[in-house]
């Protein structure tokens, strides 16, 4: 520094034989100082899942989805820093790991809308956030929680993540077990007037689900349509107020099928060219942070397959670019979004203190990273 050899320093922080920060994802970037040495989000993750998401035999099962570029940089990481962590805690890690699958890949098209090439071969590309349902499918767990890699703190101002991790998993948890309840009830075919009416109340008042015919149905399509709407995957999200950051938030939505339900909209999805729609978004007042607890068995312990409950009509297009070439991307249903969009949802407001994601090196300077 005393020198000026900046570009030196440059260098080697993003270049090898330096640091080569400029090729890794953030998940293994250093993040956090502590007097026994720097944390990678990777690691902060580690120290989450024993602090909210330990089982009662000691036992904390993390999974994370990495490209296969890094995978191995990941798990070398991983051996290095799980005994330490898990001395610390006195917990036994499962931690697991699981890339987008190429099935999922998109083909990519041209400014004409034909099939873009590369000498001569097709190019496909990876189908956004969305394709991760197929790797949220293949867990065979209870209770999940979701969150991005780089949205962790240090050790001084973890306890309001905890707090309300812990908080999120009690709302879920609370309303499966009614909704196992009343579904028990319709699975009988011994109920009564006033349980088919609570089940209407509950639907309606708890999970947000509302049908404007509901009063005109038989009784018959009546029950079909209660047990269809509550034999389905939850989630319940944790949202932030809007500090206008980029992203979607909360938002009742219209439906195919005629209800009216929470779901969380990205711009992409509405149709900001018209005044009305653009104002009810740009003053929306909360922001998802991609803050979700998931509960994906039914009432009986069996596992949803939820490839069955994404709204497929909610893909986009995108404009990118390739080698100076423009391209259009097609993108799958965004994972808590459409890919989710069939599923119970409930919106729970968590504090700014939960929220300090990384989307560039400076947010790093921010006091809740120091």
């Amino acid at each position: 520094m005393d020198e000026k050899r900046f570009k030196d320093i440059v260098a080697n922080l993003l270049t090898t034989p330096g640091l080569n920060y400029g090729s890794l994802p953030k998940g293994l970037l250093k993040f956090h100082k502590y007097a026994e040495g720097a944390r990678t989000p990777l690691e902060e993750h580690l120290v989450e899942g024993a602090l909210y998401a330990c089982s009662s035999t000691g036992k904390v099962n993390v999974h994370f989805t990495v490209s296969s570029e890094h995978h191995e940089l990941f798990e070398k990481l991983v051996n290095e820093k799980m005994p330490e962590y898990a001395k610390k805690f006195g917990v036994e890690y499962n931690i697991s790991f699981s890339e987008q699958k190429p099935s999922t890949d998109t083909i990519a098209a041209d400014s004409d809308n034909k099939p873009f090439r590369e000498d001569g071969k097709l190019v496909f590309r990876p189908g956004g956030h969305g394709a991760l349902i197929e790797n949220l499918n293949d867990l065979d767990v209870d209770i999940i929680f979701i969150k991005n890699i780089d949205n962790v703190v240090p050790d001084r101002l973890k306890s309001d993540t905890v707090t309300y991790k812990n908080l999120i998993a009690g709302v879920l948890v609370t309303l499966q077990q009614k909704t196992f309840e009343y579904l028990k009830i319709l699975d009988s075919g011994k109920y009564s007037q006033e349980q088919i009416e609570e089940i209407i109340r509950f639907v309606q008042q708890k999970l947000f689900c509302r049908k404007s015919d509901i009063k005109n149905m038989e009784d018959a399509e009546l029950v079909i349509y209660l047990r269809n709407k509550l034999n389905r995957p939850i989630r319940v999200c944790g949202m932030v107020k809007n500090v206008g950051e980029p992203g979607g938030g909360p938002f009742l939505a219209y439906n195919q099928d005629g209800t009216v339900s929470l779901q969380i909209l990205e711009s992409s999805q509405i149709d900001m060219k018209d005044p009305k729609k653009k104002e009810m978004f740009d003053n929306g007042t909360h922001f998802n942070p991609v803050d979700l607890v998931c509960a994906v068995r039914d009432y009986k312990g069996n596992k949803f397959n939820l490839t069955e409950y994404v709204d497929k009509s909610t893909g986009f297009i995108s404009s990118k670019s390739k080698n100076g070439r423009d391209l259009k991307a097609l993108e799958l249903p965004g994972l808590w979004n459409g890919a989710m969009s069939d599923w119970n949802t409930i919106f729970v407001e968590v504090p700014l203190t939960t929220f300090n994601p990384v989307k560039t090196v400076n947010d790093l300077l921010r006091d809740q990273h120091q």
